[in-house]
């Protein structure tokens, strides 16, 4: 098998470079913009292409395998990660970022067998940067390999997060509130680029000691996570458990003692996850 998994590594990291082209086509011409959840939960007509064009191609060369996508959940395929080989894609990671020509547009491709993911691909369309990694063999950036910042104060790092595109009230205060907190320890400052893919990748880096977030979607995050960890990173719920997929709750860090100390200043709440029912979501 171990073979075949590579195939299907090597056909993510063409089918990613394929669809950065179009996503760089795009930013160069005028766009149709349409709501999905919300009029800041955006989706264009490249998500929907990028997607299919993937869909197509993973279909065409692995039959036998399952998708999990973000634009085919929006429009009500069920999202449930099984035992079967699944890809895990966001096809556009950074609409709004798309949206606005606000350069961190992300590709985003997981892959799990039997629930545990084997590998990510994340490519950085408009910075042209591959990030690549497979379960025990490293993670690499345009080939390069990838290492997380060995810092250990929490006082002398970067912490990277998001707002989400959630904006009830509650919801928004309780976000305010873990960054305050955060950012009072204090740290050196509080940063995000728009899209979750990159932020973990940038953990990865060892750019930012750590990234957070509620309400990101397991799309967002599958491939970063083999990323993080394959540079030697952790990942935790924001509860400070495991890490659960479909739990939309994150967090990416160096290393233990950053992510623990960092979970203590959330003001953690829990949205409906990934594999709710779909009459739930309804």
């Amino acid at each position: 098998m171990t073979e075949l998994w590579q195939n299907a590594m090597d056909h993510a990291v063409a089918l990613a470079r394929k669809a950065g082209s179009l996503v760089r086509d795009a930013v160069q011409n005028d766009m149709k913009v349409m709501l999905k959840s919300s009029s800041v939960d955006l989706v264009t007509k490249t998500d929907q292409k990028v997607e299919q064009l993937i869909i197509d191609s993973v279909k065409e060369k692995f039959p036998t395998h399952s998708f999990i996508g973000e634009e085919s959940v929006a429009a009500g395929e069920p999202c449930v990660l099984t035992d079967n080989p699944t890809w895990i894609v966001d096809p556009v990671d950074g609409t709004t970022n798309f949206v606005h020509g606000y350069p961190f547009v992300a590709v985003s491709i997981g892959f799990a067998v039997n629930k545990k993911l084997e590998f990510g691909v994340v490519y950085s369309c408009i910075e042209d940067k591959m990030y690549t990694a497979r379960t025990g063999q490293g993670a690499f950036c345009n080939g390069q390999p990838l290492h997380v910042s060995d810092q250990k104060e929490i006082t002398q790092s970067i912490i990277a997060t998001e707002f989400g595109s959630n904006r009830d009230t509650e919801v928004v205060d309780k976000i305010f509130s873990s960054m305050r907190k955060i950012l009072c320890l204090p740290i050196h400052g509080i940063r995000g680029v728009g899209t979750a893919a990159t932020n973990m990748c940038l953990v990865a880096s060892g750019c930012v000691e750590a990234y957070y977030e509620i309400g990101m979607h397991c799309w967002d995050i599958a491939a970063g996570a083999v990323i993080v960890t394959e540079a030697g990173g952790v990942l935790m719920d924001v509860d400070g458990g495991p890490l659960d997929l479909m739990s939309r709750r994150v967090v990416a860090a160096n290393n233990k003692m950053i992510a623990e100390r960092i979970v203590k200043e959330i003001d953690a709440f829990t949205p409906l996850r990934d594999d709710a029912p779909i009459e739930t979501k309804d």
